[in-house]
């Protein structure tokens, strides 16, 4: 059950079960907490509140971002098998160095050097050939793509596994959010019915302290039977100032869900019908339908394609480069750029006995994985078992407090008739009164209990799940 609205009900119960008490109470100059005014405004129901949680709570705000960081696992892993290419630029200042280098000055050097040893001598000078300047520019650019490599493959692999199970995930967690907003509306619906039920109280408690007041003044009853009839219809007032700041309480809470204001109402929202009453059909529905169940079994596909991912680094990678660089210095060969490519084979055959140890965690990781998928069909069965046993229980509650509540309003209205004619004292008239105010609000208490044990069903089965705005 909703802790919020647990704990309002059991102090309205508490406090009706306390006003059967005859001593009147009273603090005198204890201080008045004034509370926030109940602004009213168009009733909200419960598939609008849905939606509008929807379109605006927070929790499911931060989800949508998670799903959004969840649909780049996949390509985080296929980045590293697509090609790469990498553009570097550089540029240096230091010493200028030159080196002499000898060139002929004839310019029949060639017909000179043909007419072999004896022939006449050629003139040569130097001059300065540059092998550093004072400033250096230059760039680069290296392209790799991997051919092979099983690795990544099965890596690109549990990773689509991997994101799979992390969105079902977050699909669950959504639905979970939803299913809050949806008790708390069931709550704030309950505790809008005790409010009237407080006010019909009210209005049965200011009747008989108008008919005790005739009376009195009559002189057919003693003054001790109008202030007994005052004291209720003061205590009365009491329930229905707490009831409204109860029902104002979980409507704050509720608005909170739906990041909006309190300016709204709600209605009783349907009764949550379940689509079969039988545990099998149920279990197998929820086998199917609950997507935490079905990412479990997704994240032992995730964790054996890791661990193939571990056995293939047994295997050679290949890999196709090439690059490209130029400066602004020419080198030995006159040319400022250059270029080259290739194929690069890189084979892992001992690293110190690290990939058996990673072997041997992934074989771990895949038996875990496979023990939790088999936890989470075993937790369906005893959840939905569980949760129907929870609403035979309750419903059988809620039966037994409306009977209750039916015997005890014919009560009250007898022994309302019995007090006028003068037969029933104003013990015996507020007696019936207080059991009607437990009845009353018994029956809201079980009533509650017995929808929100019908909400868990659907919870539990993967029935609830209310569609993305």
């Amino acid at each position: 059950m909703n802790p919020t609205l647990a704990m309002a009900l059991a102090t309205l119960l508490g406090q009706a079960q306390a006003n059967s008490d005859p001593t009147p109470e009273g603090t005198p100059g204890a201080q008045v907490i004034v509370l926030p005014a109940d602004a009213t405004g168009p009733v909200i129901t419960l598939d609008r509140a849905l939606e509008v949680a929807g379109e605006r709570n927070l929790d499911l705000h931060a989800l949508a971002a998670q799903l959004d960081e969840a649909q780049e696992i996949t390509w985080k892993a296929l980045s590293l098998y697509l090609p790469q290419v990498s553009v570097s630029a550089t540029y240096s200042l230091q010493d200028n160095i030159k080196l002499p280098f000898a060139i002929p000055l004839d310019p029949n050097y060639a017909q000179l050097t043909a007419q072999g040893p004896n022939g006449p001598g050629v003139k040569t000078g130097f001059v300065d050939l540059a092998l550093q300047a004072n400033g250096t520019l230059g760039n680069q650019v290296n392209v790799s793509q991997t051919l092979v490599s099983a690795r990544l493959f099965f890596g690109i692999r549990g990773a689509k596994e991997t994101q799979h199970a992390t969105v079902l995930n977050l699909e669950n967690g959504r639905r979970q959010v939803l299913f809050g907003v949806a008790q708390s509306y069931y709550s704030a619906a309950s505790l809008k019915e005790a409010v009237m039920v407080a006010q019909e109280l009210l209005d049965i408690a200011r009747r008989q302290e108008h008919d005790a007041q005739v009376r009195y003044s009559a002189g057919a009853i003693a003054k001790v039977g109008l202030i007994r009839a005052q004291i209720d219809r003061a205590r009365a007032e009491e329930d229905l100032k707490r009831a409204r700041a109860q029902y104002l309480s979980v409507k704050v809470a509720l608005a909170a869900l739906l990041a909006r204001d309190t300016a709204f109402e709600v209605e009783p929202p349907p009764e949550p019908v379940l689509p079969s009453t039988d545990l099998e059909t149920l279990v197998e529905a929820a086998l199917r339908a609950r997507p935490d169940v079905e990412a479990s079994h997704i994240t032992v596909r995730a964790e054996e394609e890791s661990r193939k991912a571990t056995w293939s680094r047994y295997l050679p990678d290949i890999t196709a480069f090439g690059r490209f660089q130029w400066a602004n210095l020419a080198g030995l060969n006159g040319k400022e750029s250059a270029w080259f490519g290739g194929l690069a084979l890189q084979w892992t055959i001992l690293d110190g006995l690290g990939r058996e140890s990673d072997i041997r965690t992934a074989d771990a990781r895949v038996s875990e994985a496979k023990a939790r998928a088999e936890g989470a069909d075993v937790a369906v069965r005893r959840d939905v078992t569980q949760a129907l046993l929870d609403l035979e229980s309750q419903r059988a509650n809620a039966q037994k407090s409306a009977e209750q509540r039916d015997l005890a309003k014919e009560n009250q209205r007898l022994v309302d008739v019995a007090y006028r004619a003068g037969t029933a004292t104003a013990v015996e008239q507020a007696d019936a009164t207080a059991q009607l105010r437990n009845a009353e609000i018994q029956v809201l208490t079980d009533t509650l209990n017995a929808q929100l044990a019908a909400l868990e069903v659907l919870n539990r089965i993967g029935s609830f799940n209310p569609r993305k705005p």
